[in-house]
């Protein structure tokens, strides 16, 4: 008896969407299939206390040695791919389906004389349109009897049919013309037939004319306040809806396809196949490859065939959804042949040579192709969000493993030659457009885990203010100005006897100068064994900079390392580690070095390379975007004095817009509740030297000025805000003005204007 605490998978790795689960015994058989509209709750539910389980769910769960899951899109999908492993599998602890009920089909006898509407199961027959399968039997139901209404079509039995004709009197449907009454001879057989002609054409895709006239006809309802009739309308339409619901797990019959799905990075790779017999989805592969070799996707699509059909052995890593069990050994047989499609995410670079190489295998044409509409394409999304999941899992369980995480550090110490392990990394990027809005962002990791609450952003000045030159020189001031404040802070900590702090406004290459609690200029520190003085100076201020790093990681190649290394020498800094690690080839530079030192592509120490550098990018262009947000939003009633955001925000709302305020004469601005006569002068002063300003380089300083005042604002916030990094991710965000704020208002006016 298994103790399910020691498969139990951790919360955050199950997703929180529909899908199968599978449960397995030791010898890797399926025990038991279910679906769930959230797989997380529904298999946090398994793992409660034994005790408050049912006897027979007690006996699966200590049974059982592994659970693992597949995503699908929707519950109805969850229910077939559920119907359709239960079939498969047949596990003893499941006890629906085994009367062998089939799907319930929407069927119309047309080659019978008088056409009847029916669900049908089973076999097919002859001469009979079928449409489907569907999830749900009554909603077949439901929707026939609202398709009645338009298409009254026979739905009873052959012996009520004919009784009705013998008695000479319909039945309950032909009163409540839910039938055109055949029986009775109300239509002709010619005029029935077309009838169900008719309604076969509309299930066959034409029901964006029928939803609409019923949507048009519950307006009409609720505006004559028939709520009643507008409430049963509503009903019905749900109901067309829910039964005409695409359904992505079960295809036609006799659809014979595997369909691949390709997911990932530089570095690897995950690969979800779907094998599909006689329209159901017989089994399901997953694995992780591994990119040995800079490789597109279409020639890695090209591998993966030709291992996967040519027999090879694939080298991989599981995953956690990967199908750890055999099904049986016909689905064995079924799933391990050549399909009559092999559906990919990208063609191969010469399908056709693929195919005719799978068409030798298979005996007939195979037929490699990109699906692009329909039940396949959609199958094909749920295969891809499979492999998402997959690599998704695999990552976090990478990263999450104590072992995993401390083999990277060790990969990273040996490989660098590092004298101790990196457990503070930090890692900066620059993002800027065409050399606007420059920020710098700067990550950490400790223990190879994400420290959020460290993050810091940094807005970019350069010598003159105006911006860094280019990338090499904004690596310069961001190293620079960082190491500064770790000087800074280290000095009124007490922990050297005399460090030089930095004049945080003094711009890049300034000479160095004492800053103490006073200001620049004063003393930084007097000697750890002079106890009270520094203390009794220094404000209370949490040392957001104090903790030096193991390891700088710099994005980029061999210059941003040069430029960091300058930074680092300039301070007098050499106990930190420096490095760079370049994209496409994952080079890693040292300062000083002629040649990248190469980590294995598939060793732990690079993926958390990796991972820092990645993190540093996404968290620079996040700041990038939102200070260029903030700068593209200038109002010319910023620097009107003596008004204040709450005026000018009465003022916008007063006027409508910045350019009827423009029209307004002082009095009429004066006329606003709070502003007087002063105040208007000054905003119809500013207002008209505004408009006078029309040389367009005059247009340019002004947007120039403005960047600058945005970037010291943003600086300030990202250096000095003692919120930032209180758990939050962006030390620049309390520095960005609020959309509703004046100011936000006064901009887009003033763009409007313009």
């Amino acid at each position: 008896m298994a103790d399910p605490a020691t498969y139990r998978p951790a919360p955050g790795q199950v997703p929180d969407s529909p899908g199968v689960y599978r449960f397995r015994d030791e010898h890797g058989r399926v025990i038991y299939v279910g679906k769930a509209n959230s797989l997380r709750s529904r298999l946090a539910n398994y793992f409660q206390d034994l005790s408050a389980l049912h006897p027979r769910t007690q006996s699966m769960v200590t049974t059982a040695a592994s659970v693992e899951w597949t995503v699908v899109g929707t519950e109805v999908e969850a229910l077939s791919l559920e119907y359709s492993w239960i079939k498969e599998f047949d596990p003893r602890f499941n006890v629906k389906y085994r009367d062998d009920k089939s799907y319930p089909y929407l069927a119309v006898t047309l080659a019978d004389k008088i056409p009847r509407v029916q669900v049908m199961r089973g076999a097919k027959r002859p001469g009979t349109r079928y449409f489907g399968p569907f999830a749900h039997a009554w909603a077949i139901r439901e929707t026939v009897d609202l398709l009645l209404r338009v298409f009254p079509v026979r739905t009873c039995s052959a012996g009520v049919y004919k009784r009705a004709n013998q008695q000479g009197r319909p039945c309950l449907l032909g009163y409540i013309d839910k039938c055109a009454a055949p029986c009775v001879g109300r239509i002709s057989p010619a005029d029935h037939h077309a009838l169900a002609e008719d309604f076969c054409a509309f299930m066959a895709g034409d029901t964006a004319k029928f939803i609409r006239r019923l949507t048009e006809r519950m307006q009409e309802a609720a505006a004559i306040q028939d709520y009643e009739q507008a409430g049963r309308l509503r009903d019905d339409i749900g109901a067309l809806e829910r039964a005409t619901e695409k359904n992505a797990v079960v295809l036609q019959d006799g659809t014979d396809a595997d369909i691949f799905a390709l997911v990932g990075d530089d570095l690897e790779a995950a690969v979800q196949v779907f094998h599909v017999r006689d329209g159901r989805i017989r089994g399901q592969r997953g694995w992780i490859v591994e990119k040995v070799e800079d490789v597109t996707d279409a020639e890695l699509v090209e591998h993966l065939l030709q291992q996967v059909y040519g027999a090879e052995e694939l080298a991989f890593i599981g995953s956690g959804s990967r199908s750890r069990g055999e099904p049986a050994p016909a689905v064995r047989a079924a799933a391990g042949a050549v399909p009559r499609e092999v559906l990919v995410p990208v063609l191969p670079p010469d399908p056709a040579q693929v195919s005719a190489w799978l068409a030798g295998l298979r005996g007939s044409r195979v037929d490699v192709r990109v699906p692009q509409r329909g039940d396949k394409r959609e199958l094909a999304e749920t295969v891809r969000r499979n492999a998402e999941h997959a690599l998704a899992l695999h990552r976090t369980k990478r990263a999450g493993d104590l072992t995993t995480r401390s083999q990277a550090l060790r990969e990273i110490q040996e490989g660098l030659d590092l004298s101790t392990a990196p457990l503070r990394i930090e890692c900066y990027d620059i993002s800027h457009t065409q050399g606007t809005y420059q920020m710098a962002s700067m990550v950490v990791f400790e223990d190879g885990v994400a420290r959020k609450s460290e993050y810091r952003t940094f807005a970019l000045r350069g010598p003159d203010g105006d911006g860094a030159r280019d990338d090499t020189a904004a690596m310069h001031e961001v190293i620079t100005r960082r190491f500064r404040r770790y000087l800074a802070e280290r000095s009124q900590s007490g922990d050297v006897e005399l460090e030089l702090g930095v004049d945080e406004d003094a711009p890049p290459g300034a000479p160095r100068t004492a800053v103490g609690p006073e200001g620049p200029g004063s003393l930084a520190v007097h000697g750890a064994g002079i106890s009270g003085e520094v203390g009794a100076e220094v404000p209370a201020k949490r040392a957001r900079f104090a903790y030096p790093p193991n390891l700088v990681v710099v994005d980029g190649g061999l210059p941003q390392v040069a430029a960091a290394a300058r930074a680092l020498a300039e301070l007098g800094i050499d106990d930190v580690a420096l490095c760079g690690l370049a994209k496409r080839l994952e080079e890693v530079w040292m300062p000083g070095e002629d040649y990248p030192v190469i980590l294995e592509r598939s060793s732990e120490g690079l993926y958390l390379l990796q991972r820092v550098r990645d993190e540093a990018h996404r968290f620079a262009i996040t700041a990038h975007r939102k200070r260029r947000g903030k700068g593209m939003t200038v109002s010319v009633l910023d620097d009107v004095p003596g008004l204040g955001p709450a005026r000018s925000n009465a003022l916008l709302k007063h006027f409508g817009s910045l350019k009827r305020l423009r029209m307004a004469s002082v009095e009429e601005i004066a006329s606003v509740p709070g502003m007087g006569e002063r105040t208007a002068a000054a905003v119809v002063e500013a207002l008209a030297a505004t408009a006078r300003a029309a040389i367009p380089a005059v247009a340019a300083d002004d947007a120039v000025a403005a960047d600058n005042a945005v970037a010291a604002d943003d600086d300030v916030a990202a250096d000095d805000d003692p919120r930032a990094g209180a758990g939050s991710a962006d030390v620049t965000e309390s520095a960005a003005p609020d959309p509703a704020s004046p100011r936000a208002m006064g901009d887009r006016a003033g763009m409007l204007d313009a």
